[in-house]
């Protein structure tokens, strides 16, 4: 039976009210990878805040290779590309995790570097990837939201850190309002970014659920453990380590160690 939110182009569009973010809106019923169609539309730098959605992801990927897995019309998969874009990316990262924690709700909580958590357990995640041009640095913000998922909906070896939208609100969501309210977050975050960082870093830090806390992290096949004490908008994550001093880790390089 057809689910009553099917992704419409039209229906994300009307009374959107962005300036830059979902300029222009794709919707596909199946396809690989939405990030790998938004890296097709980069070749023209008029494509700037396109906006890319899909029912359902053949080979949707998250960071460090993972697979991203939903069911069809079960998330909100897309993403979004910046042709032009003057952001640093552990700046955008930040920006990012704040916009889409938004989306979702006063509930949500940002853990660093790309996933977005609800009562302990994972409801979304981003993967940023960039290329660079002869005049230009371009971004693809991939996004997922778990909405529709049950419990059953997961790989067994998920069901304990992962949950979703409905599964926490104990309602059924609105995908097409919620891609609407994605579009219209990113946007504002975006530009206050691109304003002063200092709004989002406190932004991020009200919503971290690792700044103050002990946290284990692998950086280029190091483990790492420490306190978590801030967030430097070109260096990444700022930890009081263990073994002593402070050290900086960005988001390329580093991971969170596997039961952190």
């Amino acid at each position: 039976m057809p689910k009553p939110d099917l992704l419409d182009a039209d229906k994300i569009k009307a009374n959107l009210k962005t300036k830059r973010i979902g300029r222009k809106i794709l919707v596909y019923s199946r396809t690989s990878s939405t990030n790998d169609i938004a890296a097709e539309y980069a070749k023209n730098k008029g494509n700037d805040g396109l906006a890319v959605f899909t029912e359902e992801q053949t080979a949707g990927r998250g960071r460090a290779g993972s697979r991203w897995h939903s069911g069809r019309s079960d998330s909100i998969l897309c993403s979004i590309l910046l042709t032009d874009c003057k952001l640093n990316g552990e700046l955008l990262s930040l920006a990012c995790a704040v916009a889409v924690a938004e989306t979702i709700g006063k509930q949500a909580k940002i853990k660093w570097p790309n996933d977005i958590i609800l009562n302990g357990k994972k409801v979304a995640g981003i993967l940023l990837e960039s290329k660079k041009s002869k005049t230009s640095n371009i971004y693809i913000i991939g996004i997922g939201i778990n909405c529709h998922q049950i419990i059953d909906s997961f790989p067994s070896e998920l069901r304990q850190v992962a949950t979703s939208v409905d599964i926490e609100s104990r309602t059924v969501c609105d995908r097409i309002l919620l891609a609407k309210r994605l579009l219209t977050v990113l946007d504002y975050w975006l530009e206050a970014a691109a304003q002063s960082n200092k709004k989002v870093i406190d932004r991020w830090r009200k919503l971290s659920v690792q700044l103050g806390h002990r946290v284990a992290i692998v950086f280029n096949g190091r483990k790492f453990t420490g306190n978590c004490i801030g967030i430097d908008p070109e260096k990444g994550l700022v930890i009081q380590l263990d073994s002593g001093g402070v050290r900086m880790f960005d988001t390329t390089h580093t991971t969170i160690a596997k039961g952190n």
